[in-house]
């Protein structure tokens, strides 16, 4: 199978040497561990089997969030994790989307322009939650930035989970929407989040680099309902740790061009686009964030600050919960265990241990070994 490892191994040293000037170290070392991602470069480890003896050398992964190889490993322990974060009610999935006329200034004040996005949509999100008119209260809010689209175009957009409900500012009570099965208004939202990046561009020096008329237009805000918690974690899952190109999606590479699918957001039909190499290696490194940038972040009740709030806002529901409510967070409990452990995802996680000569799930560890070193036969 074509993977990206591949086309970087036979491209990149002339990408590299093309745009040499203009590469920030991000892009250099994404590349660097990409190439050497399971390879010899990076060491490995040696497994016996106790039945029949066998042994087998496995290479080590980079570990590089842009990697597409390590991250669906990654993203599975992050839903376990926070499956016991997430508060048992109904969850929104609210996406805020730059427009256009920013993305210059988002490309060129990347670590800036990111962390603006995922602040002021979630500080847009609290200043509608604690209006009375829709909740009065303070939500869980989990963020998730993304910079791409289906065609790796540079659409930088940050996805929102927030909780249907909050918390009341004396923390006696749990208070839902005012309106049933409607969380607050995506225009009211957008015009929100609109001035408060607007006062975020003055504040750091670029608003005088955007077109005067980016702060009369309407910014893109959509408002979905996904569910209780656990539902919302499974559908959260397409998410997070996601990577702008998954190697199943490669299709061809062949003189000089690379050809790709994906599918179409209205139509949703499968299509294809072909690039040079160049332009795919430069499509696909645009999305790669800057060294230590925290692409996924907390706020209200999932603030790290704020734990003892999380937990009295957890007994609170769980304390007037209905039999129905408690029926609806098995149900939900249920579905996404069954998909976390699934017998694809069992028999994968059963695969790490399992002898490929005998079959049986009896493998140990015996020594791991530093990089650059081949298998040790």
């Amino acid at each position: 199978m074509l993977e990206l490892a591949d086309i970087v191994r036979a491209a990149g040293p002339a990408y590299c040497q093309t745009y040499a000037g203009r590469m920030p170290p991000s892009h250099r070392r994404a590349m660097h561990d990409i190439v050497r991602c399971r390879t010899p470069g990076l060491g490995g480890s040696l497994y016996a089997c106790d039945d029949c003896g066998t042994l087998e050398y496995r290479y080590h992964s980079c570990r590089n969030r842009h990697c597409p190889k390590c991250q669906e490993d990654r993203a599975q322990h992050w839903i376990e994790r926070l499956r016991e974060r997430l508060l048992p009610c109904d969850h929104y999935l609210i996406t805020f989307t730059l427009p256009s006329e920013l993305r210059p200034v988002a490309r060129s004040h990347q670590r800036q322009v990111y962390a603006m996005l995922l602040r002021e949509a979630a500080a847009s999100v609290q200043t509608l939650a604690h209006n009375r008119a829709w909740v009065s209260g303070t939500p869980g809010i989990l963020a998730v930035l993304h910079t791409w689209s289906r065609t790796l175009g540079y659409h930088p957009h940050a996805h929102l989970l927030v909780t249907a409900g909050g918390l009341s500012n004396d923390g006696t009570a749990w208070i839902k929407p005012a309106h049933h099965r409607f969380l607050m208004p995506g225009y009211v939202l957008s015009k929100i989040f609109r001035a408060k990046m607007h006062h975020a561009m003055a504040r750091a020096g670029l608003k005088r680099r955007i077109p005067t008329n980016t702060w009369a237009q309407r910014w893109n805000v959509h408002i979905q309902q996904i569910g209780r918690g656990a539902h919302a974690a499974r559908y959260l899952s397409r998410y997070v740790y996601r990577v702008a190109l998954t190697n199943h999606r490669l299709e061809r590479f062949e003189h000089g061009r690379v050809t790709f699918r994906y599918t179409h957001a209205r139509t949703r039909d499968t299509r294809h686009l072909t690039l040079p190499v160049h332009a795919f290696i430069a499509q696909f490194l645009q999305h790669v964030l800057p060294r230590g940038f925290t692409k996924i972040r907390y706020y209200g009740l999932l603030s790290p600050s704020r734990r003892n709030d999380l937990e009295r806002a957890r007994h609170l529901l769980q304390l007037h919960s209905t039999i129905s409510n408690e029926r609806d967070t098995n149900a939900s409990a249920a579905n996404l265990s069954s998909v976390d452990h699934t017998p694809e995802r069992r028999l994968a996680s059963l695969a790490e241990l399992r002898c490929p000569a005998c079959h049986h799930n009896s493998q140990r560890l015996v020594k791991r070994y530093p990089p650059s070193r081949a298998p040790p036969w």
